[in-house]
């Protein structure tokens, strides 16, 4: 029974003198605690998932993203097909010739717009989202349509069923009537469904004017229209225009300007306060003529405009911060590593796994604290709670003030070094890189007087 007892004793006296041991032992618990890492990662993407669940619907009430396609001249007219029968009773063939109404589409000489967006957030519990309510003035002009190159006489021209069609993909979030004046007379829109809605992505709905009086149809129409829209997301238009201009103004701080086609940098501004920008494009900047028979084309892919990019939210900083807690748990262990090989101080790997455990306490106050808060605040209030925690348990292991004190001051150095670079977009990789190159390098200095050869 002795033999037994002595090599338990020698296991034992291993593992608390060793410094392999305690690697091993470190090493061990890091991957450990990695299973509660990855739980809470599984939370912040459900409370992510949730809140862009209440977004969407929030959205989905209020108005979508915005997409304007028009205006656009629709002209009827005639063609005819001729079909040859025999009549067996006079032994002779009849023809007989069938009348057909077709649509061509033409698009304006000019087309300008002036677009106000007025954001704002709309909540629901503890989600919010970003939304917004646009005022969009159009104005321009056709010129007289002519269909001769296609072989269609005047004469063949229904001129008195004209009308004037605008596309847009958010018919829900219009609020206010749309007519449009063409040469100084009104025309009032109606909705009207002529598209295939099981094709959701290219679906338009479309608003139809009355009749346009054939002496409206001049040389030169000038015409113009307003249309109020609340919405998300995006503002985008097509730029049909043989000269196509658009200015947008918006108290948004955070524009992303999206589509074929970018603002004038010159006279493009971002501040806090908002931004302005302007676009200005011609008919060669796009690959498509200005009228059509027959059908309007899908020309989504020329769509320009602005998201309205709502930066990095609360869950993402979440999310990005928890990535770091492999790096958080290593480091901090290391540093206790460290304290307990050279200064000779015993830490029981229960001791290890209560700190282990406190540092992931982080994830979970900032997650829940963040729903009711700003991110900031709660990154403050979950970080002090955690250094002081553990700041207080080193002193009851350590017993001495310095090395509680280290381990504090490196905890605050190391969570205020995450918080930057998730706060950091253009420049967190590098800025990562060179902090993770000085932890090496200062870990690399402490630990050089080290006796590895100790077991």
């Amino acid at each position: 029974m002795e033999q037994p007892q002595k090599s338990q004793n020698k296991i034992g006296h291993w593992l608390k003198t060793s410094i392999t041991a305690r690697m091993l032992m470190v090493g061990f618990l890091v991957i450990i605690l990695l299973i509660p890492l990855s739980y809470i990662n599984g939370l912040i993407s459900e409370r992510s998932i949730r809140q862009q669940d209440v977004v969407n619907e929030i959205n989905d009430k209020w108005g979508n993203h915005v997409l304007l396609y028009g205006p656009i001249l629709k002209l009827p007219y005639k063609t005819y097909t001729e079909t040859k029968t025999y009549n067996e009773t006079t032994k002779t063939y009849v023809t007989e010739t069938k009348t057909h109404i077709n649509n061509a589409y033409f698009f304006p000489e000019k087309l300008s717009s002036e677009v106000d967006a007025n954001s704002k957030t709309l909540k629901r519990g503890n989600f919010e989202s970003a939304v917004f309510t646009t005022n969009m003035n159009f104005n321009g002009h056709f010129v007289k349509p002519s269909l001769l190159k296609k072989g269609i006489t005047d004469e063949d021209v229904i001129w008195d069923k004209a009308k004037i069609i605008i596309k847009t993909s958010n018919l829900k979030g219009i609020k206010n009537e749309v007519s449009i004046s063409v040469n100084n007379k009104s025309y009032t829109f109606e909705t009207t469904f002529n598209e295939n809605k099981s094709n959701q992505l290219n679906y338009l709905d479309a608003l139809e004017s009355d009749f346009i009086e054939k002496e409206v149809l001049t040389d030169n129409m000038d015409f113009k229209f307003n249309i109020t829209f609340n919405g998300s997301k995006d503002i985008q238009i097509i730029p049909i225009g043989k000269t196509t201009n658009l200015k947008m103004i918006s108290n948004w701080a955070d524009p992303s300007f999206i589509g074929s086609f970018l603002p004038n940098e010159e006279t493009k501004e971002i501040t806090k306060d908002g931004f302005k920008a302007d676009w200005k494009i011609i008919h060669v900047n796009r690959a498509f003529s200005q009228w059509y028979l027959n059908n309007l084309p899908n020309l989504r892919e020329f769509a320009f405009g602005t998201k309205f990019m709502v930066m990095v939210d609360e869950y993402q900083k979440s999310e990005r911060s928890a990535k770091y807690g492999f790096l958080v748990i290593g480091l901090t262990f290391l540093v206790f590593f460290l304290i307990q090989t050279m200064s000779n101080i015993n830490i029981h790997p229960f001791q290890y796994l209560m700190i282990g455990l406190a540092l992931t306490m982080f994830y979970t106050l900032l997650v829940s604290i963040s729903e009711h808060s700003n991110f900031l605040k709660a990154y403050l209030i979950a970080g002090i709670s955690v250094i002081i925690l553990i700041t207080l348990y080193a002193k009851s292991i350590l017993k001495t003030f310095k090395f509680p004190l280290f381990i504090g001051l490196s905890l605050t150095a190391l969570y205020t070094f995450i918080y930057v670079i998730i706060q950091l977009e253009n420049y967190a990789l590098l800025v990562g890189s060179i902090g993770l190159f000085i932890i090496l390098a200062l870990v690399m200095f402490v630990s050089r007087k080290i006796d590895w050869n100790k077991g």
